[in-house]
Formats: C-alpha cells, structure tokens, sequence
C-alpha cells in the first residue's frame, strides 16, 4: 500500500530529522511522538480518517483546532498539556513548510493557532532548613540509604534536572581536583558543575563502594535501582517524597506537603541568588540558554527585591518616631471616643 504525504514526512521528521539534524533529546522526541500518536486517535474515533488514509490535505487549522478541544474536554487536559501538544504540531509544521514550500500558506494557518493563556504558578522552594531535614533522612547504615543521599546531594549541589540525574553515568564524574559532574541538558549540550567539598565526599564513598560494577565500564549507570537498572525519573521522585514524608512526621524544617525533583533545583538556584551569587553564575550551573530564563529566581524572592531597592539609594522620606497626628493628646483621646 502506497504511503500517504503526511505519513512519509511525519516519519522522516521522527526518525531522521530530530534525532539527527535537530540533535533533540530523547525525551523530546518521545513527547513529539506521543503527540502524533494522540493525533492519529482522534481522527481515527473521531473524524473517521483512519491512519493510512490521512493525509496532510485533512490536516488543516480546523482540525487541530478541534483536535486541541478533544484534549480539553474529552481528555479533561489542562491548558499547560494543550500547549505543549499545540508546540509539538508548530514545530512540525515548521519544518514541513521548508521541506513542501507549496504546503507553506496550509502550514502558516496551523502555525496562527494560538496558545491558551494560563495561569502562571508561584514558584516553589524549600528553606535551606528543609533542604538539611530531608538529607537527613535516608539511613546510612544501608546500600539504598547511602546511594540515595549520594543521590539527592548532588542533585541539590548540581541544581540539575531530573532528567540529567538519571542519564550520569561512572564516566561523568572527574574526580581529580576539582571534582566535577559532567551534565547533559537539552539539546544535548553538555556542561560541566563543580561540586561541594561534603558531597564530593559522599560520591568518592558511593564510587569505592560500587567500584566493581564500574572498572571496566564507564557507561554504566551512576545511580541504579534494585534490578541494576538505570533509575527512572519516577523512581527518583518516589524516593524524593519517601523522605520528604520522613522528615514531616520526624518535624524538621518547615516543609510542604509536596515537592517534585524539580523544586530541589529551584531551591539551589534561589540560596545561590539569596547569598550574593551572580545571575551570570547561577545561569551557567543550571544549564539555561538565556539569563532571561535565570532572571525568574530574581522576581521570585521578595527578600532580593527588597535588598536591592534598599541598596539603590537612601529613601527621601523623612524618618519620624512619632507622627504629628499622635502627639495630639485631645485627637487622640476624640478617636479612643469615636466608637463608644
């Protein structure tokens, strides 16, 4: 059976373009790829283009359109998943203009579908405090323990992603002084993040321990689950609120209800910024393309805006222990009469 238009291109831009030209993570092209398989569902059930019969001519703007309003209501998605579904059909169609140059006014309709304003959230991190409370947790006495302080150390040292914790292997780690973790982000770009003196520590006890399983074999894992696998991100976010539960009963720190991987890197991020580092700095450890994407943790703490405005210069405002109002003994006594 003869292939349709849009099922050559959408394989070529899964299969070819992204991981070779495009250079995207695999994260990335998994989510694309579960995009277009959501896709092909819907026109499927719902339009009844089964699909080796859809082609890019059924693909207009009017689909996707009702395709993001299936998302919202059949699927009960929220408006941040029905971005990220509409940012995965642009940058398909932004690459079908260049590849169908006759296709491009067809793709700049789709590319006008808007995106849905959300509500943007107050952005969560733990006191230095609740930091310490959960690392003191795990119990050291055991392999799990140990593997998972070494772990969550230097996730909060490294600021990185969860992703990057997973994907270390044995051959990231340079331990010649200074020791330091090469991190892979997106797009593959590598960097490479000094550690702390306590969590270097922690990582040359982990390694000598572990020191069998890695000899011979630089890519193996650094941080590996029961079976031997590579931990997973859910893994790592089990063990994050197994501990964080530890710490609530045991009453340390000042801790919320809930946190993900992601807030221990925010947390990194905003002690760095609350102790005078520069953004510079904060921007090259946490791996972000433009200081812009850093200048977040800046409009987020309250103590740093305040700090700043009062370092900018002495306020003109006179300073008065007593105002006017309040030296007036019979003002004051016709107020303490007013409600009576």
């Amino acid at each position: 059976m003869k292939q349709t238009d849009f099922a050559v291109h959408l394989s070529r831009y899964l299969g070819i373009y992204l991981p070779g030209q495009s250079g995207s993570s695999i994260n990335t092209i998994r989510s694309y790829r579960d995009t277009f398989s959501l896709l092909l569902r819907y026109c499927n059930d719902e339009q009844h283009l089964p699909p080796q019969k859809l082609t890019l001519q059924h693909l207009d703007h009017n689909l996707i359109e009702q395709f993001l309003l299936w998302l919202e209501n059949a699927r009960d998605c929220c408006a941040a998943t029905r971005n990220n579904r509409l940012a995965a059909i642009h940058a398909f169609y932004r690459y079908l203009q260049f590849e169908e140059p006759q296709l491009i006014s067809r793709c700049q309709e789709v590319l006008a579908v808007p995106y849905k304003k959300t509500q943007k959230k107050v952005m969560s991190y733990l006191t230095l405090d609740g930091i310490k409370a959960i690392l003191s947790q795990p119990d050291t006495f055991t392999a799990s323990g140990r593997r998972d302080l070494t772990m969550l150390s230097l996730l909060y040292d490294t600021g990185a992603r969860v992703q990057e914790l997973v994907d270390l292997k044995m051959e990231d780690i340079r331990l010649s002084s200074p020791t330091v973790i090469r991190l892979t982000g997106k797009g593959n770009k590598s960097r490479l993040v000094p550690i702390m003196a306590p969590t270097e520590k922690l990582l040359r006890q982990y390694l000598n321990e572990h020191d069998k399983n890695h000899t011979a074999h630089g890519g193996y894992p650094l941080f590996c689950n029961r079976e031997g696998k590579k931990l997973t991100r859910a893994g790592v976010t089990y063990i994050l609120d197994k501990y964080l539960s530890q710490a609530q009963i045991s009453g340390e720190g000042s801790l919320p209800d809930a946190i993900s991987p992601h807030c221990i890197r925010h947390s990194k991020a905003m002690h760095l910024l609350q102790s005078g580092v520069n953004l510079v700095y904060i921007r090259d450890l946490l791996g972000h393309a433009d200081i812009s994407t850093t200048e977040v943790y800046a409009r987020a703490d309250e103590h740093f805006k305040r700090k700043a405005l009062e370092q900018a210069y002495p306020s003109p405002t006179p300073v008065s222990d007593t105002t006017s109002w309040q030296k007036d003994d019979d003002l004051l006594d016709w107020l303490k009469n007013l409600g009576k």
